[in-house]
């Protein structure tokens, strides 16, 4: 018989923490019941028709009881599915896994355990506070400040821990502060030990207050969970060693509006550099109208001198009807190929292709200038596009006695599930930025958002474009850019983004 159920440590938060196996796992199950402290992109490699059950705690308050959950779990899998058990950190280490398995194990169903890193290490990792180091600390100890009210004598054996001298660290220790520096400072702890608050650790919201048993309830007025508090001399080498909170997009949020299955490499960019990264859609490829028109020209594709690809998106969706017709890449051997920008470019030259004109200014103009001397009188150039774009190309190639064709490879629409959700951003994490990498992400915003205007909307926020057309689309519906790089690339929006926060912060 399979494994039934799957008790899988999410880890603290950072979504890439999550282990190979877990990850694995995680597409395998009809269901998964998951708590307050997994981070929700987890969910996105659970299948689409797996059932999905929050049974979050938070701040002390049960929104579903231990034993409910428990007995949720074993529901589920005497009902024949497959299921997922997902806890923030370790399942083992202060998450009641140990009792979720115990009555696994009593009702006879098969479990199997996967262990996740604890918030215990992650945390202190990710503020720049190693736990042991020769010079400070040789032990450290784990201990949790929410203790179960029934249980019997005492829960933490003060004395003891006050006596040692290694780190300390205490889970869920928000609404325990007071108690732990009294308790140690009563037992013989100096007040001068050092001591860090570390809340939402390993998130790119991630909080850190430093000091010493002494002044610390002075700096910590109102904590608010999930907390991790580390006791210990350990702590001050956070200054030094403190690497990911002091990035410089840290504490930055930032929407991208570009169709989904485009934004992932412009997400981790902007993470690596420590933002909060808001994937916004706006905008949606989508297969033409009529594939006819496009394939009547791949049919005839020895007849054209020059292919010209606008967009990564023209390149997938050309070849994916070119493969159809024609089964061998060199039926292009005598076409020429142009591209706008250098990711179109890649993708042309994934498919071992060369490219013969790559402009320097990543715009319908530039290529224009680049094809001049290149495209004359009664040249035959083939222009697989969106069904709206710019005439510029078109236009401007005619006008050097080209023969142009332009044909629908895709169009373009904003996804539904947009329009619901604008709202609901602006209200749990309204972002720094919004960046808009074409003309179309901004009027769909403005679609989206109607009857406001994009002015009221993005009042306090600043705009990032890709490029100058994008920008004067931005502008001409009110808005005030503030970031535009000099090459039309994500790398390099990315780092005038970066720039822009860099000399704000001054």
């Amino acid at each position: 018989m399979g494994t039934a159920v799957y008790l899988i440590g999410a880890g603290p938060g950072d979504p890439e923490l999550i282990t190979l196996k877990g990850r694995r796992c995680l597409k395998l199950v009809d269901c998964v019941i998951y708590d307050y402290l997994v981070n929700r992109e987890l969910l996105d490699y659970v299948q689409a028709k797996a059932e999905r059950i929050y049974v979050g705690k938070q701040g002390g308050q049960d929104y579903i009881s231990q034993a409910k959950i428990t007995a949720l779990i074993l529901q589920r899998a005497r009902e024949g599915k497959q299921v997922a058990r997902l806890k923030g950190g370790d399942p083992f280490i202060f998450a009641r896994g140990g009792e979720e398995a115990e009555a696994l194990a009593q009702a006879g169903i098969s479990f199997e355990v996967i262990p996740g890193i604890s918030a215990g290490s992650a945390a202190p990792t990710y503020a720049g506070i190693p736990l042991t180091h020769r010079g400070y600390s040789p032990t450290v100890a784990f201990i949790t400040a929410h203790q179960d009210p029934t249980q019997e004598g005492p829960p933490i054996a003060w004395d003891q821990l006050s006596q040692r001298d290694g780190t300390l660290v205490f889970f869920m220790g928000a609404g325990s502060l007071n108690e732990v520096v009294q308790q140690l400072t009563h037992q013989g702890r100096s007040l001068e030990t050092p001591i860090a608050l570390i809340r939402w650790g390993t998130y790119p919201k991630q909080q850190v207050i430093t000091g010493t048993l002494g002044s610390i309830l002075d700096h910590a007025k109102n904590l608010a969970p999930p907390t991790i508090i580390v006791v210990g001399e350990v702590v001050k080498l956070r200054e030094r060693l403190r690497w990911f909170d002091n990035r410089p997009l840290f504490g930055k949020t930032i929407l991208i509006t570009r169709p989904l299955e485009q934004i992932e490499d412009f997400k981790h960019q902007l993470h690596v550099l420590g933002a909060t990264v808001i994937p916004f859609p706006t905008l949606e490829v989508l297969d033409p109208s009529s594939w006819a028109p496009l394939d009547r020209a791949i049919q005839k594709i020895d007849q054209y001198d020059w292919v010209i690809f606008t967009s990564t998106n023209s390149v997938k969706h050309f070849f994916i009807r070119y493969f159809r017709i024609h089964s061998d890449i060199r039926e292009l051997k005598n076409i020429k190929i142009a591209t706008i920008g250098p990711a179109t470019a890649k993708a042309v030259r994934t498919l071992n292709m060369s490219i013969d004109t790559l402009p320097m200014d990543y715009r319908a103009e530039g290529l224009v200038e680049s094809l001049r001397g290149k495209v004359l009188k009664g040249t035959r150039v083939l222009i697989p596009r969106a069904k709206i774009a710019r005439e510029v190309l078109p236009q401007q190639l005619h006008q050097q006695g080209a023969q142009v064709e332009v044909v629908e490879a895709y169009q373009t629409g904003i996804p539904k599930s947009s329009y619901s959700g604008w709202c609901q951003i602006l209200e749990q994490q309204p972002p720094h930025m919004v960046v808009f990498t074409s003309s179309s992400t901004v009027s769909n915003l403005a679609t989206i958002i109607y009857p406001q205007s994009l002015p009221t909307s993005l009042q306090h926020i600043s705009v990032a474009c890709i490029g100058p057309i994008t920008a004067k689309t931005a502008e001409t519906l009110g808005l005030k850019v503030s970031v535009v790089p000099k090459r039309y690339t994500t790398a390099a929006l990315v780092d005038a983004i970066t720039t822009y926060f860099c000399q704000t912060q001054l």
